[in-house]
């Protein structure tokens, strides 16, 4: 949350909208692709440990989803040769024994949670999904990767577990990678001054290590905060990604207002912590909204020892209805870079 510190701050930025003299970034330059290490990149699925379906679309089902998370290891996809769309009729649990669970929709499954719930969850404080270590907020495993998949209609409300969020996703502990995959109309709490990440929601990464999200879309997302992603304390590599229409819809703010259930900052990327690096590559973010602060990027340090930076990458039309630093970014921290950008 932001320390009591940041409220006179805070207060001038509401009474201004933008901090007086802040500078607006624009080039003939902004999104470009940009290389990603080997860290960013996908898995070789070449060889799976399990399969979903035997081979025909009748097959591929929820059940089946929920089984081989369950089971962890490397899951590709047998449903046939079109295009499947697989709605989940619960939400599958990664199990905190699995060394890795690497979920691979090879371009052409989607989840679906239809509305009703989060589609998958990984927690590794969660004794349900058994507690392999008295420090859980920092070990290594499960290493969970999606990638070439889609998840639509995932809806985490009312699940307040650990703070909530996720509607598609949510990831304590661990590792978590994204990479090329697809997050439509996902959803999660619509008040709270903390909760958030209508697509995915991450508390805790393995030595801080950073969560990665690589050649991924995010699109028309709902939540209190962060209205594709949120986290506490978490650090982010963004890759050659794409935000938009994405909507923070809590109003107050964090910490909430009088009267107001709070919420309502970083329409697309929501990031509350201390020592934490948002980095963001060859990606663009485009007609995203907050209710409150950040349109596209809310980024608060509370200790002032993190840092943003964005490079060849177009941020474009990010709506802040209460405040902003420059246009569509919130900051506060040690240390804000925009390079070879466009941000307006």
């Amino acid at each position: 949350m932001l320390r009591r510190c940041c409220l006179l701050l805070l207060a001038l930025v509401v009474s201004v909208g933008v901090l007086p003299g802040a500078p607006t970034y624009a080039a003939d330059k902004g999104a470009k692709h940009v290389k990603v290490p080997s860290a960013g990149k996908a898995v070789d699925t070449s060889s799976p440990d399990r399969w979903v379906g035997n081979g025909t679309p009748a097959s591929c089902t929820s059940a089946a989803v929920v089984r081989a998370v369950k089971k962890g290891g490397i899951i590709r996809f047998r449903c046939g040769p079109d295009p499947i769309r697989i709605v989940m009729k619960a939400t599958a649990k990664v199990v905190n024994t699995s060394k890795r669970v690497v979920l691979d929709g090879e371009g052409k499954v989607t989840l679906s949670g239809a509305g009703k719930r989060r589609i998958l969850y990984q927690n590794t404080c969660d004794k349900n999904q058994i507690w392999t270590t008295s420090h859980c907020n920092d070990q290594s495993y499960p290493k969970l990767v999606v990638q070439h998949l889609r998840l639509v209609q995932g809806n985490s409300t009312g699940k307040k577990l650990d703070g909530g969020g996720g509607g598609a996703i949510f990831a304590r502990g661990g590792r978590l990678k994204i990479v090329d995959s697809t997050f439509v109309r996902n959803r999660c709490d619509k008040s709270g001054p903390d909760l958030g990440g209508a697509a995915v929601r991450v508390l805790d990464q393995f030595h801080d290590l950073p969560v990665y999200v690589v050649g991924s879309r995010f699109k028309g997302g709902r939540c209190s905060n962060g209205g594709a992603l949120s986290s506490i304390g978490v650090s982010w590599s963004v890759y050659n990604s794409v935000f938009t229409k994405n909507k923070a819809i809590g109003h107050g703010a964090n910490p909430a207002r009088a009267g107001t259930k709070g919420g309502g900052s970083g329409g697309a990327i929501y990031n509350d912590g201390n020592t934490m690096r948002l980095y963001v590559a060859g990606t663009t973010m485009t007609d995203n909204h907050a209710n409150e602060g950040g349109g596209a990027i809310f980024y608060v340090s509370n200790d002032r020892s993190g840092t943003l930076a964005i490079t060849w990458s177009t941020l474009k039309r990010n709506v802040s209805e209460g405040f902003e630093t420059v246009p569509g970014i919130f900051f506060l921290g040690k240390k804000r870079t925009i390079t070879h950008s466009i941000v307006r």
